[in-house]
């Protein structure tokens, strides 16, 4: 299943909880604001637990 992963880097503000659940889809990058690195690295419950726990609410989660 193909997994669509959007980040709105102007409401990230680089707390790193995306990245501590699903290390394997997310990173911080050199602004330290979250990137997909891979958006099918992990099962979608990961991705969608880094969106719910997201204090920005900076990601979203869309199955494709």
């Amino acid at each position: 299943m193909a997994v669509k992963i959007m980040i709105d880097r102007d409401k990230c503000v680089g707390a790193g909880a995306c990245v501590a659940i699903a290390p394997e889809v997310f990173q911080l990058d050199d602004d330290d604001k979250s990137v997909v690195i891979d958006p099918e690295g992990a099962p979608i419950e990961d991705a969608q637990e880094a969106a719910d726990r997201c204090p920005a609410g900076a990601i979203s989660v869309v199955e494709a």
